[in-house]
């Protein structure tokens, strides 16, 4: 899953993003509101953490651009200020969830799982798709009831083909979900490819269908 931390403050930006990056999110970060606006009209997040003051403008800005966008991003805000009437204008404008600062960390992980877990699967404990079984509470698939054992890069891709099933889903869509801006540096899609052949024979291996087609030139669609 992929996540963008609006933080201009660089000790908690850094925080923030080595935290959730440990917990298996993929993170991009802005520090002003001129990088998170780009940010948001270039890439697709999964969720996105924007703090409210911030250089250049306001943060309540950027949940305004990813409504009119019509982003399915869910969106926590985070301020110093612990004001009804900032809570409820940010919640107002769209935004899923609100902490005031100083937070833990974990608190924020938890919420950003709450929000994914509603945003992408209408808030069911398991994922399901035919034979295939997802809890994300666990992190735990299943095949026919066995758990397969993937990595952290073959669990996202998995999650993303589900929550974008029947979709093409473009190469360089699941280079930048899974790796963010790093997948720039990688010149080829190699990476992708040896990710995917890994899980398609995971999942035959553990007597499942082959549910990942290739869309000659394009991507990929799960289904």
């Amino acid at each position: 899953m992929k996540v963008l931390i609006i933080e201009d403050e660089p000790g908690l930006r850094s925080s923030i993003r080595e935290y959730l990056e440990h917990q298996g999110f993929v993170c991009e970060v802005a520090d002003d509101l001129h990088q998170a606006m780009d940010k948001v009209n270039e890439f697709e997040y999964d969720c996105v953490v924007a703090d409210i003051g911030l250089p250049h403008g306001n943060g309540l800005e950027v949940v305004k651009e990813l409504k009119d966008l019509r982003s399915r991003a869910g969106i926590i805000i985070i301020s110093a200020k612990d004001s009804l009437e900032d809570k409820l204008h940010g919640l107002g404008l769209g935004a899923d969830d609100y902490l005031t600062k100083p937070f833990h960390l974990s608190e924020l992980n938890a919420r950003v799982n709450a929000i994914l877990r509603r945003k992408n699967f209408d808030g069911h404990i398991a994922v399901t798709f035919s034979e295939i079984t997802i809890l994300p509470a666990s992190k735990t698939v299943l095949v026919h009831d066995k758990e397969l054992v993937l990595t952290g890069k073959e669990y996202q891709l998995l999650l993303y083909f589900i929550a974008n099933q029947h979709r093409v889903v473009t190469k360089s869509a699941l280079a930048g979900h899974l790796w963010g801006d790093a997948y720039d540096q990688a010149g080829s899609y190699d990476f992708i490819y040896t990710h995917i052949k890994n899980l398609r024979k995971k999942m035959l291996d553990a007597g499942g269908e082959d549910y990942i087609k290739t869309v000659y030139g394009t991507g990929y669609r799960f289904g």
